[in-house]
C-alpha cells in the first residue's frame, strides 16, 4: 500500500505527507511502519495502543490540520491511481469527494447486500446521491 500510494503522489508533483495508523495490530506492522518512516520524512506514523477499530483510526490519522486528507483503508479496495481525480475535484471547489469499493472484497451476503441496502436508504433519506456511503475513500478539503 506504501509503496502505490508514494507513487501515485509522487506522480502528482505536490508536496505530500502520507500519515499511516497501526490499530493496534499484533503482528509486525508498526514494525515495518517505523522503518518506512526512518527512511521516508514524509511519512508518520500513528500507534494506537490497541484495536480501537476503523472510526478512531480514520480519526486519529485525520488529527493534523492540512489543506486536503485523504482516508483511505488499508486492503487496496480503493485504486490509489484514483487519488488525482481526487485532487482535480478539490481544486474545483468541492469541500469533499467520495469514492468507492468497485471491487468489494468481503461477504456477499453478510456485508454488500445490507451496504447496497442502507447506501440506498441514506441517499433517499439525505437526498444526497453517493454510491458508497460506507467508503473509507475520501478527499476532504480542511479550511
Amino acid at each position: 500500500m506504501y509503496a502505490r500510494l508514494k507513487q501515485v503522489m509522487e506522480q502528482v508533483g505536490n508536496s505530500f505527507e502520507l500519515v499511516l495508523v497501526d490499530d493496534g495490530s499484533s503482528d509486525r506492522t508498526y514494525k515495518l511502519l517505523e522503518e518506512i518512516a526512518a527512511v521516508d520524512s514524509r511519512v508518520l506514523v500513528v500507534k494506537l495502543r490497541r484495536n480501537f477499530g476503523q472510526t478512531s483510526a480514520l480519526a486519529a490519522g485525520s488529527i493534523m490540520r492540512r489543506a486536503i486528507y485523504f482516508r483511505h483503508g488499508r486492503d487496496l479496495q480503493h485504486d490509489p491511481n484514483e487519488i488525482p481525480n481526487f485532487i482535480e475535484k478539490l481544486e474545483e471547489g468541492y469541500d469533499v469527494v467520495s469514492g468507492w469499493r468497485k471491487e468489494r472484497i468481503d461477504n456477499f451476503v453478510m456485508r454488500r447486500i445490507p451496504s447496497r441496502c442502507a447506501n440506498w436508504l441514506m441517499a433517499k433519506l439525505s437526498g444526497v446521491d453517493i454510491h458508497d456511503f460506507g467508503t473509507t475513500f475520501k478527499a476532504y478539503r480542511v479550511r
